[in-house]
C-alpha cells in the first residue's frame, strides 16, 4: 500500500465516508456561524431569558423527537437519500429567521434548522456502520467528530468578527445568508460521493410499529445503563449551555468581546481534534468504558472550572476542559453501535437518543429558572448531575473487549 492509501486506511476513509464528512464541513460550517450567538440574537430582538432558554429547551426536544424519524428514514431510504431531505429542511429553516427577523420567527426557525443534527445523526452512524467493520468504528466516529469540530471552530470565529462588524442584528442574518449557500454546495457534493447503501427487500419490517410505540423495548440491559447515565450527564452540559455565552459576555467582572468569545471555542474546538484519532486508535484495540468515564469526568468538571473564571485567560483554561470532554464521546457513540442489532443500527441509535434528549428536553428551560436564580447555582447545580451521571457509569456501565483486528490486506479491499 502507498503511504496515502495507509493513511487513508489509518483513518477509517472510504468514498462514502468523504462525502460525509464533507457535507458535515460545509453544512456544519454554515450552522456554527450563527448558532453560538442565538442567545443574543434573540435578546436584541426583544426575547427575554425565558426565550433564551425555550431555545435551548427546543435544541433538545427537537433533538429526541426528531431521532426516531430519522434512523426509520435512514432504514426506509438510505443514507444518501435521507441526508439529502434533512438538509432541505435546514435550508428552509435558514431561510425563516433571514426573511423575518423577530425572536418568534427565529425559534420557528430554529423548529427546521436545529433539526439538521438530530435528525442526520442516525443515518449518520448508520452509513458509518455499514461503511466501516467493527475494528474501525471508534476512529470512523471518531474522524466524523473531528471533522464537525473544524466548522465548530471557526464559525464562532467568523460569526463573532460578523456581529462585531455589523451589529448582532445584522452580523447573525449575513451568517445564515451563508449557511444557506454552504448547505447547498454540500448538497451537491454529498449526492456525488455518498453511494447508495442496499436496502432488504421489505425493510420496513425491521422498523416494527410497536417498536416505536414503546421505543425503550429497543434497547437492551447494557444499553439501558449506557443511557442513564448519558441522561445525568447531559443535564450537566445543557444546564448552563445557553448561558455560557452570557456569563462570558456579560456577568463576569472582566467580560470578553464576542470575537473573544469565538476564539474561545475556537480553543474548545482544537482541543477535542487533538484527542479524537490517538484516542480512537487506542480505544479500537483495547477496552472502551475507562475512555467514556474520562469524559463523563471532564462534563462535569467545566461548570465548576467556569464558575471561577472571570476573565479571557482563566475562560481559555475552562474551554480547554470544555473541549476535553469529547476525549470519549465518540467512543461512547462506537459503543451505541457495538451493543445494537447488526441489522438495526441506525434506528437503536434514533431510539438511544430519542429517550435521552426527551428527558434531557426538560434540562435547558430549567437551566433559565436556576439562573434567574443564581448564574453560580445553575453551574453549581449542573455539576452535580455530572458527578452522579459518572458514578452511575463506573458502576453499572459495561466494559466489551477489544474488536480483533483485521489485516491491511483485507481492509483495502473494503469499499
Amino acid at each position: 500500500m502507498s503511504p496515502l492509501a495507509r493513511l487513508a486506511d489509518l483513518l477509517a476513509l472510504r468514498r462514502s465516508m468523504v462525502g460525509l464528512l464533507a457535507m458535515v464541513v460545509l453544512v456544519g460550517m454554515g450552522e456554527k456561524l450563527a448558532e453560538r450567538f442565538l442567545p443574543l440574537y434573540i435578546v436584541a430582538l426583544g426575547g427575554t431569558a425565558y426565550a433564551v432558554g425555550l431555545l435551548g429547551a427546543l435544541d433538545n426536544l427537537l433533538s429526541a423527537l426528531y431521532s426516531i424519524p430519522g434512523g426509520y428514514l435512514a432504514e426506509r431510504l438510505g443514507a444518501r437519500r435521507a441526508l439529502l431531505i434533512f438538509n432541505l429542511l435546514a435550508m428552509a429553516g435558514y431561510g425563516v429567521v433571514i426573511l423575518v427577523p423577530t425572536w418568534s420567527a427565529v425559534l420557528v426557525g430554529a423548529v427546521l434548522f436545529l433539526s439538521w443534527s438530530a435528525i442526520s445523526l442516525p443515518a449518520t452512524m448508520g452509513l458509518v456502520a455499514e461503511v466501516l467493520p467493527q475494528s474501525r468504528r471508534t476512529m470512523g466516529v471518531s474522524m466524523h467528530s473531528l471533522v464537525r469540530r473544524v466548522p465548530m471552530a471557526l464559525g464562532p470565529v467568523i460569526g463573532g468578527v460578523l456581529i462585531d462588524a455589523f451589529g448582532t442584528s445584522r452580523g447573525v442574518r449575513l451568517a445564515f445568508i451563508g449557511a444557506l449557500v454552504m448547505a447547498l454546495v454540500a448538497i451537491v457534493l454529498q449526492q456525488a460521493l455518498i453511494r447508495d447503501t442496499p436496502r432488504a427487500a421489505t425493510p420496513t419490517k425491521r422498523v416494527r410499529l410497536r417498536d416505536l410505540a414503546a421505543p425503550w423495548r429497543v434497547l437492551g440491559p447494557d444499553l439501558r445503563h449506557l443511557l442513564y447515565s448519558d441522561v445525568l450527564i447531559r443535564f450537566c452540559e445543557q444546564i448552563p449551555y445557553a448561558f455560557v455565552v452570557l456569563w462570558c459576555l456579560e456577568r463576569i467582572s472582566q467580560p470578553v468581546t464576542a470575537a473573544q468569545f469565538g476564539l474561545l471555542t475556537a480553543i474548545e474546538m482544537a482541543t477535542a481534534v487533538l484527542v479524537y484519532i490517538p484516542v480512537a486508535y487506542l480505544a479500537d484495540r483495547g477496552r472502551k468504558k475507562p475512555f467514556v468515564a474520562v469524559t463523563f469526568v471532564f462534563f462535569t468538571l467545566f461548570p465548576l472550572v467556569l464558575m471561577l473564571s472571570q476573565s479571557f485567560w482563566p475562560l481559555a483554561a475552562a474551554f480547554v476542559v470544555r473541549g476535553l470532554k469529547e476525549f470519549g464521546d465518540a467512543t461512547r457513540k462506537a459503543l451505541i453501535l457495538d451493543l445494537a442489532p447488526d441489522d438495526r443500527k441506525a434506528i437503536t441509535f434514533g431510539v438511544y437518543y430519542f429517550l435521552r434528549d426527551v428527558v434531557v428536553s426538560v434540562a435547558a428551560f430549567g437551566g433559565a429558572w436556576l439562573w434567574s436564580l443564581d448564574p453560580r447555582v445553575n453551574l453549581l447545580t449542573a455539576a452535580g448531575f455530572g458527578a452522579a451521571g459518572t458514578l452511575w457509569f463506573v458502576l453499572r456501565g459495561r466494559d466489551l473487549p477489544a474488536a480483533p483486528q483485521r489485516s491491511a490486506v483485507a481492509r483495502s479491499a473494503e469499499p
